[in-house]
């Protein structure tokens, strides 16, 4: 076991007293700290999930209703400031998560949010079906930026019809708090409002950016399929004023992804308006990212002698001078 796991497992947050709670939606979370899909696997593969029991919650590699093998190798890149991935979607399918992973995440107390993709709305339907009846899930986080292979391959995540659309089936079919994951290359405002009004819970800013490498020596991809996603810190700027702006523009929570390595970063994106925050490229570096992240919040929180809610907004609020 890591050594932030095992704090984690003995202090909680840093043993610091702070009040980290918040809610996305109907979901209460003990501290804003999420993993990060694709980032933690399935919840219970990296870290024993009596650790995992102690961050907010643990958003599950992305899930479809098959398993899937992914993209040819070579899949990962490391860049300046971050690192592109080509991982491809590749999972163990639902009906697997299902029967090996999801029943020990729920004997721990984890907080389990299921990400979740299709290539159809049909097959979101059937996800949120097997997935969204609260046993053990306490919200479905879809992830949008995949295409729908019905609609000529266009990414739902670029159509705020078809986001909306989508959003509104899984609603309808979920019984618990349903999360849309934005991709970054669309309007993202236009997407989020559009999501936010078929009955979204909340929203997570942002999906990787699509970019490529190449080997200067045979002039070959880096990556066998070409692209992948772009994360890590050199995201971060621009993910952050995605986060306040959307944060301004919406009702419902903001949860930010990109580019948090320390607690630092979270408690930037607390600031710009961001609920909670989720840990992804950090976890590649140190598995125990996160848990060390959430211990700095914590810290903050108790010297500032703030509650972690308080930090929300709180630069919307200076801006405003209210």
């Amino acid at each position: 076991m890591t050594a932030g796991a095992q704090e984690a497992r003995g202090g909680g947050a840093g043993g610091c007293g702070a009040d980290l709670a918040v809610a996305i939606g109907g979901l209460a979370l003990k501290n804003p700290v999420l993993t990060a899909s694709g980032t933690h696997g399935y919840g219970h593969d990296i870290q024993p999930v009596a650790a995992m029991a102690q961050l907010g919650g643990v958003v599950t590699k992305g899930l479809s209703l098959r398993p899937r093998d992914g993209n040819p190798p070579p899949r990962l890149f490391e860049t300046h400031g971050g690192m592109l991935n080509s991982i491809g979607l590749a999972n163990m399918g639902v009906e697997r998560f299902l029967r090996e992973a999801l029943p020990a995440l729920r004997g721990a107390g984890v907080t389990v949010i299921a990400n979740i993709f299709g290539e159809s709305e049909e097959e979101f339907e059937e996800l949120a079906r097997m997935l969204g009846g609260g046993e053990g899930i306490g919200a479905l986080e879809l992830n949008v930026s995949c295409p729908n292979v019905k609609k000529g391959g266009v990414l739902f995540g670029k159509d705020p019809g078809a986001a909306a659309r989508m959003t509104e089936a899984v609603v309808k079919r979920a019984a618990v708090p349903v999360i849309v994951k934005l991709t970054p290359e669309a309007g993202v405002l236009e997407v989020a409002r559009a999501v936010e009004g078929a009955g979204a819970a909340g929203v997570t800013a942002a999906n990787t950016f699509r970019g490529m490498a190449i080997d200067p020596e045979t002039g070959r991809p880096r990556l066998g399929a070409l692209f992948g996603g772009l994360s890590g810190p050199a995201i971060k700027p621009i993910v952050l004023r995605i986060v306040y702006e959307l944060s301004q523009a919406l009702i419902v929570p903001v949860i930010a992804s990109g580019g948090i390595m320390s607690a630092t970063d979270a408690v930037e994106y607390l600031m710009a308006g961001a609920t909670a925050v989720e840990v992804g490229t950090a976890s590649f570096l140190d598995p125990a990212a996160p848990f060390t992240i959430l211990r700095g919040v914590a810290e903050y929180c108790a010297r500032k002698g703030v509650a972690a809610r308080d930090l929300v907004g709180l630069t919307h609020r200076i801006v405003g001078g209210g």
